[in-house]
């Protein structure tokens, strides 16, 4: 049976998943990819002995990557990754110097969680991760291994519900509100707006615990890409595509992709993953469709910092989250002014805490991530105001860590710094409106309403990545390129019946 030629655009998570599964099933497979690596966001920066995730810096759902590597004939182990368990999960610091450690350890999570809500609140905390494996074993079923979807089995997950109102009907206190619902922001959402169903992962978190790549976020998507290259996947790199060629005769179907350079490239499947409001209102010819994806809902953006650092900081874990005294009123300014807070929350990653090869010896790598609102115009004046608010942004996160950790003198501590804005990301990935995240989670964003992974009216043309079915994050991608494989073949397969 003949098999397709296809052209991936994008060498993200799910671009890189897509290839290496159509590959294995005997695709001829390229790869176009726009900048001079793989993975994406999920990149790294090197300088000088130090190593950032520019991304993604945690592994969750890790059966989703075992999964993956087990389909493609090999396994994590074999491809020589090492996955780190870091623990604590986090260590979470408030304005008032109280710290919260969460762990995968239940006996350490009960003693903390009775600290703050006394001594009757374990069953609650139980009753809490109940049901929030209910919503993650439905996901698993009903959400990752499947592309078609109905709502009737959806109403058990209670989407219409938000994560801060399932979460504070099982934790009286504000600051246990505050820890079981920061992680919305993994969505790039409000706990405030996001659907009750993504306390899944808070369970997720403390039941497989959180790990840590040796090598950087990176080096998984770097061993997927190899999978695929022995399969025969062809990468390359450096190759913006300029637009998606469509053929107008016998009805509209995607035949190949025009460079930036001129070159045009022909294949039987085009699959795009490049940001998906980019690629309808970018790559492919205007239409209704495009707009309307320009109205939709985007998740958040962010200001983020790389460090390197002279010293060791023994008072920071692996992860840390620093929360906003004023929690409601943070999220408030991001995601419904597009704005800065005047006080956010934010989230600092150092690497070397766990994986010595971050950073040289005596050294730390240090990322600091910002959430912030996404762009509202794109404007090259917008750009330059976020350019321009960066000292001050920098300077409220190195006042915070001297009062709450007692890193006052972490300023001089600075080697070389490197950062990124929302304007950045947007012209570094083409991520519209400097998402982070592509399109938000909102209630009309997910399970039935999310974009599909085939074009409704161009034929060959499929989509992966955190804007279509099934959502964001590297394991969702991962899991929507195995059912966006499964999709090309079988519609591969009719067609070539008929």
């Amino acid at each position: 049976m003949p098999t397709p030629s296809v052209l991936v655009i994008g060498a993200g998570a799910g671009g890189i998943a897509t290839a290496a599964r159509l590959a294995q099933q005997g695709a001829k497979v390229k790869v176009i990819e726009k900048n001079d690596f793989v993975g994406g966001r999920c990149s790294t920066i090197e300088e000088e002995g130090f190593r950032f995730d520019q991304g993604p810096s945690l592994v969750l759902m890790p059966e989703i990557f075992v999964e993956a590597f087990q389909d493609l004939g090999t396994s994590i182990k074999q491809e020589g990754l090492d996955m780190i368990k870091c623990d604590p999960n986090y260590c979470i610091w408030f304005a008032d110097d109280d710290t919260v450690q969460v762990s995968s350890n239940l006996s350490q999570l009960k003693h903390e969680v009775q600290r703050h809500e006394g001594p009757d609140s374990f069953p609650r905390l139980c009753a809490f991760l109940a049901e929030s494996g209910t919503y993650y074993d439905l996901a698993l079923k009903y959400v990752l291994r499947r592309n078609y979807l109905s709502m009737d089995w959806a109403l058990r997950m209670r989407p219409w519900a938000t994560v801060y109102g399932r979460v504070s009907k099982y934790f009286y206190s504000d600051k246990m509100r505050r820890v079981w619902t920061f992680a919305s922001m993994y969505m790039g959402m409000s706990p405030y707006a996001a659907p009750g169903t993504y306390s899944l992962l808070q369970y997720i978190e403390t039941v497989d615990g959180i790990w840590y790549p040796r090598g950087g976020f990176q080096a998984i998507l770097q061993c997927l890409a190899d999978v695929g290259r022995r399969s025969g996947v062809q990468y390359r790199l450096n190759s913006p595509v300029e637009s998606i060629l469509v053929s107008q005769d016998r009805g509209r179907s995607a035949r190949g992709v025009r460079l930036s350079s001129g070159e045009e490239l022909y294949a039987d499947i085009i699959v795009a993953n490049a940001d998906l409001v980019y690629v309808y209102n970018e790559l492919l010819p205007p239409s209704e469709a495009a707009l309307a994806l320009k109205r939709r809902p985007a998740s958040c953006s962010s200001v983020s910092f790389f460090w390197a650092i002279d010293r060791t900081l023994p008072q920071l874990k692996a992860h840390n989250i620093f929360l906003a005294d004023k929690y409601q009123e943070s999220f408030d300014a991001i995601f419904k002014d597009h704005d800065f807070p005047s006080e956010p929350s934010f989230y600092v990653n150092v690497p070397s805490r766990v994986d010595p090869t971050a950073a040289p010896a005596g050294n730390e790598a240090m990322v600091v991530l910002v959430p912030v609102g996404h762009l509202n115009t794109g404007s090259a004046y917008e750009a330059w105001s976020w350019e321009k608010r960066v000292p001050a942004i920098r300077d409220f996160v190195l006042e915070t860590l001297a009062a709450r950790a007692g890193l006052e003198d972490l300023r001089s501590c600075i080697l070389s710094e490197k950062f990124e804005t929302p304007a950045t990301w947007q012209s570094k990935f083409n991520l519209d409106q400097g998402a982070i995240l592509g399109l938000s989670h909102s209630f009309l964003n997910v399970l039935s309403f999310r974009p599909k992974t085939k074009h409704p009216d161009i034929e060959n043309l499929y989509f992966v990545g955190a804007s279509t079915h099934p959502g964001t994050g590297v394991p969702i991608c991962l899991a929507g390129g195995k059912l966006v494989a499964q999709q090309i073949m079988e519609d591969y397969n009719q067609a070539d019946e008929e």
